[in-house]
């Protein structure tokens, strides 16, 4: 699919785990499955609960449309005629990275990166290989999809 960035599992390991903060906003402490990622992401679970030990599919991407095209970050959720990648996911945030730290520690092959994306004060920062992150770019725009998996 052209225009992701990044997909893969995720298993919600930790809610919360400075205390809440915010009514409506929890913010999760989540692993990948294939890729060993570490998320951390705040979630308007007023509309989407989710809770510890729940999986969910993740997607960051720069368009929503399929055939990869970039978009205008517009999107008009009246218009049924727009088949788009949001229709497979229950959340979808829209948001801007913000800042990209590296592990300078780490050798050169096993360096870790960190972005970090906020979304509308909804922030998430994903943690892991560089490899898995070689496309996110600071000041880039990103779409977060998510799915909850039934298991």
């Amino acid at each position: 699919m052209s225009g992701v960035l990044f997909e893969d599992i995720f298993d919600v390991k930790d809610k919360d785990p400075d205390g809440k903060k915010f009514d409506r906003v929890s913010r999760l402490h989540c692993e990948s499955e294939s890729f060993k990622m570490e998320l951390i992401l705040d979630v308007n679970t007023q509309i989407y609960p989710v809770d510890i030990g729940d999986k969910f599919r993740l997607v960051l991407c720069t368009t929503l449309r399929e055939d990869g095209i970039a978009d205008d970050g517009h999107f008009n959720p009246l218009d049924e005629s727009a088949m788009t990648r949001a229709n497979s996911f229950e959340y979808v945030m829209y948001g801007k990275v913000y800042r990209i730290e590296g592990d300078e520690t780490a050798t050169e092959s096993a360096s870790k990166l960190s972005a970090y994306v906020s979304y509308g004060g909804l922030l998430m920062r994903l943690q892991g290989d560089a490899n898995n992150l070689h496309g996110v770019e600071q000041d880039m725009h990103l779409y977060l999809l998510m799915k909850k998996l039934a298991f």
